[in-house]
């Protein structure tokens, strides 16, 4: 493909800036654990915010939602929600303030502050790292499928005349610079480079919807897609007909599974709630989480990811799809069956970008792989390092010992991503693997860990064992069905390992439940334990934010999707469908400014009254209630 001098220099000038940036930011990484895996939670929410949005920037992602609007139109709005999308809604809401109370440093360890220490507690914490480590694989393997076709297509140079091996080398040689600064700098390197990124990713991705605005016109766009493309409402069935404009997106649609799109709507409504309400997998979310300055801190950084993110996410996606669909119909036609949707991305990239923007979104997209990449190698060894080399191996080791185990660990997470990227073939599969079977056995033990204080640790080992067993067998057993609709056979085995397990064994530590509850404060069945903690501290208040948190998850939920449309539509030229997004936008941040930002609180505000004596409070409460 054409590769101008000004988009070499501005390619190598960005792979420049991000290793200066990563090395610079060693000498912070390199004074402890707590400082290269969280910052020494110094780190302002607003920067943790857009790093996490960068994050979620990735090229993979990026391919995969071009396909979807190319195919679905309008209807694959609804779409990311399978991951699910809103999940930032829930932890905007409430849930990143629960989190971040406990004050750890991994998920693990946060089970251990829910569960105890005890034999149950002990393999609830293993499996908790397994988990996180199998989860981290999947999306390395994922991110490295996408930068290596992406690579294989824009970079001028070839490893190898085979378009596949030479896609694989590329991945290995950036996934080596990318673990090179990761590595070094830690957190404090990853988050630098990544509102770098941003920076990057949004200037580049609004250059590209303008462009996508001035070469193709609504009527243009008219004359290549079917009716009801353009519309985000569904009746039955999906009520797309390609059959005479390109009969292949018919056949992949038969081939998604999703043609009963009603049917395929409530199962991912239904999926995404349960998963959305166990809160983040431990993963680079949690880590940010885990990452601020406080609980407040961590609401609002969890907002900001939506806020900053969808817009031009969307005019990218937008853009580069219309281009596609208006100029590079007649080729797909000519492939037939054969197309290859997840290439429309990089044709409308090297065929209509000029010199100097195509750079900037190389570039970009090369940020954005980076970001994702970066964030997930930098959650993974935390793991390693806090949770089984620190607790099972060396606990008195010094700082830098930990610190180096950590980079070691990086080096052979990277090598068995890497290696799993190798063997998987197609995004939308690996996508599908991640969402349906690793998050699908994960659901239900983490949504009762937050709302039933029965739920133990010997309940909670089963119910991930149960869960993570049925995810990863449901392929075999149920060949050629669409992933998605095998999650409730996945909840099912994992809530009877839950149930089954919690009340077949005696509760918890009845004070470690009552540390949890006081410094936490969750809704949800915790009559049991408010009640003891009641007669020893009478001013106790319960939880009644039930009805407020999930009227704000609602209107969250709308505020997203609108932010979403809004960057679709301004591509399109839709204005009237862009008022009405921009309409609701406004009045959900209203709504959301007075009933959510507004009562946000770092503590319970009876946390202070209670503290004397209780072994529940926090060093870091001395903020108690602070609004």
């Amino acid at each position: 493909m054409r590769f101008h001098r000004l988009d070499l220099l501005i390619l190598l000038a960005f792979v420049a800036a991000t290793l200066v940036i990563g090395l610079w930011a060693a000498k912070w990484a390199s004074r402890s654990i707590r400082s290269y895996f969280l910052a020494e939670n110094e780190l302002p929410w607003y920067m943790l915010g857009i790093s996490n949005a960068s994050g979620m920037f990735d090229v993979s992602g990026t391919m995969w939602l071009v396909y979807l609007l190319f195919i679905y139109g309008l209807k694959s709005l609804w779409i990311p929600w399978l991951w699910p999308v809103f999940n930032q809604v829930f932890l905007m809401v409430y849930l990143s303030t629960w989190l971040r109370r406990s004050g750890v440093v991994t998920g693990a360890e946060w089970i251990r502050f829910r569960f105890g220490s005890g034999p149950d507690a002990e393999r609830a914490h293993v499996i908790v790292v397994v988990f996180a480590l199998v989860t981290v694989i999947g999306f390395l393997a994922y991110a490295f499928l996408g930068i290596g076709k992406f690579a294989a297509i824009f970079l001028p140079w070839r490893w190898s005349e085979d378009p596949q091996t030479n896609a694989r080398l590329w991945g290995l040689v950036i996934t080596a610079v990318t673990t090179l600064y990761v590595v070094r700098g830690g957190l404090f390197g990853v988050v630098f480079t990544e509102v770098l990124q941003y920076l990057l990713l949004s200037a580049a991705s609004i250059g590209v919807g303008i462009i996508a605005m001035r070469r193709v016109s609504p009527e243009m766009l008219d004359r290549v897609v079917p009716e009801g493309w353009r519309s985000p409402f569904f009746g039955w069935t999906l009520d797309l007909d390609w059959s005479e404009l390109l009969p292949a997106a018919d056949a992949r649609i038969e081939a998604d599974g999703w043609s009963l799109f009603s049917v395929f709507f409530l199962m991912m409504v239904f999926k995404g709630v349960l998963q959305s309400a166990a809160g983040p997998a431990p993963n680079y979310d949690m880590q940010r989480v885990l990452s601020t300055r406080s609980p407040r801190e961590a609401a609002k950084m969890s907002g900001l990811v939506s806020l900053v993110l969808m817009v031009p996410r969307y005019m990218l996606t937008t853009g580069l799809t219309v281009l596609a669909l208006v100029f590079f119909m007649p080729q797909l036609r000519t492939l037939g069956d054969a197309a290859d949707f997840e290439l429309v991305l990089p044709f409308a990239m090297q065929n209509f970008l000029p010199p100097g923007l195509l750079g900037l979104l190389i570039a970009a997209l090369l940020a954005a792989f980076m970001s994702t990449y970066s964030a997930t190698v930098n959650a993974a060894p935390a793991y390693i390092v806090n949770d089984v080399y620190k607790r099972y191996i060396h606990p008195g080791a010094e700082e830098r010992v930990y610190v180096r185990v950590g980079r070691i660990a990086s080096v052979v997470i990277v090598a068995i991503g890497t290696a799993v990227g190798f063997a998987v073939e197609s995004l939308n599969a690996i996508v599908q693997w991640i969402v349906t079977g690793l998050l699908g056995g994960y659901t239900a033990p983490n949504v009762l860990k937050w709302y039933w204080w029965r739920f133990n640790a010997h309940g909670y080992f089963w119910g991930m064992v149960g869960g993570i067993a049925a995810g990863l067998l449901a392929p075999f057993f149920f060949e050629g069905v669409t992933p998605l609709y095998t999650f409730p056979v996945i909840l099912a085995a994992s809530l009877v390992g839950c149930v089954v397990g919690s009340l077949a064994t005696p509760p918890d530590d009845p004070g470690v439940l009552e540390e949890f509850y006081l410094r936490v404060r969750p809704w949800g069945f915790w009559g049991p334990v408010h009640e003891r903690l009641a007669r020893r501290y009478p001013g106790l208040e319960r939880n009644r934010n039930f009805r407020r948190d999930m009227f704000n998850v609602v209107v969250g939920t709308a505020w997203q999707t609108a932010l979403v449309a809004t960057g679709i539509y301004v591509v399109l030229r839709d204005f009237v469908a862009l008022s009405v997004a921009v309409g609701m936008v406004v009045v959900a941040s209203i709504i959301l400014k007075f009933n959510w930002y507004d009562r946000l609180e770092d503590y319970p505000a009876d946390l202070q009254a209670v503290e004397a004596g209780s072994r529940a409070v926090p060093a870091e409460a001395g903020a108690t209630g602070s609004r």
